[in-house]
């Protein structure tokens, strides 16, 4: 897919949407199950799978990554706009929803906004955004509104799988470490593994997957002082490109959520030209 805005009608013999050897190319059987409404049905076996949602107005591209991702294990909805989108999460309740950003009805930023503005489990669903290349901004909004990764187009099919795997691992992961403290509290600052919950005196505080891994990451080693790198291989993330910043908007983010105010944090210091460090005392 280039990277202008999509659009439902794509010819057949256009640019693939991927990019090197893995290249799929859908017979009609395939894109009869993996086109068309959201709440496609699925499978006994399906059931049992993880369940992935993609949100994509370009049918070609949902498709091949339909076909690839099932292959993967995976069960796999598609729907073809935002509002549609929207509806299968509630239907579907899927694991993880990949999220283009140019959808025909709304923007996919709204579509992310409202997700995590959701009740219950679906405002914890894993998003990955799909944003075009070379796009630093629409990645940054988006991982401040609450996304926990994101691919710029066009993509290898197989790193669209690794991210997406990694994702899930780190939500599945962080909670069932054996041996590990289950409730760790810095004065009214307390964080549930278990259960995947921050709380500031008593009130609720609203964080992504993977900022939940970051804020343990931290905790785990309040009063050291960690570079970004060390607290992205901590959680077990995706190796950062030189010069990403996307931690920094994380870590803004988490700021946002736990300090009284973000713009003096007193929880998460900024180590100028090193990193951060969790504060070990805290009110």
């Amino acid at each position: 897919m280039s990277e202008h805005r999509s659009t439902t009608n794509h010819p057949a013999d256009g640019p693939s949407p991927f990019t090197g050897a893995d290249v799929l190319v859908p017979d009609s059987d395939t894109a009869s199950r993996y086109t068309g409404s959201a709440s496609s049905q699925r499978s006994a076996s399906q059931t049992m799978m993880q369940q992935l949602l993609m949100i994509e107005d370009d049918t070609r591209l949902a498709t091949m990554v339909g076909e690839y991702l099932s292959k993967s294990g995976y069960g796999f909805t598609h729907a073809a706009d935002g509002a549609k989108g929207l509806e299968a999460l509630e239907t579907s309740k899927p694991d993880l929803v990949i999220l283009d950003l140019m959808l025909p009805d709304m923007d996919g930023l709204e579509v992310c906004r409202r997700i995590k503005s959701l009740g219950g489990d679906s405002a914890r669903t894993a998003v990955l955004m799909l944003t075009a290349k070379g796009d630093p901004m629409d990645r940054i909004v988006g991982l401040e509104i609450g996304a926990d990764d994101y691919l710029p187009k066009p993509f290898e099919p197989r790193e669209l799988l690794a991210r997406i795997r990694a994702v899930l691992r780190r939500g599945g992961e962080s909670g069932s470490a054996a041996g590990t403290q289950k409730t760790m509290r810095f004065g009214s600052l307390e964080i549930d593994r278990d259960a995947r919950t921050v709380q500031v005196s008593g009130k609720t505080c609203e964080l992504t997957s993977y900022q939940f891994d970051l804020l343990v990451a931290l905790a785990e080693r309040a009063g050291r002082v960690l570079s970004r790198d060390q607290i992205m291989e901590a959680v077990r993330g995706r190796e950062l490109e030189a010069f990403d910043r996307s931690i920094d908007v994380h870590m803004g983010r988490i700021r946002n959520a736990i300090e009284v105010d973000a713009k003096d944090p007193k929880r998460i210091l900024t180590v100028r030209g090193v990193g951060y460090v969790f504060a070990k005392q805290q009110d």
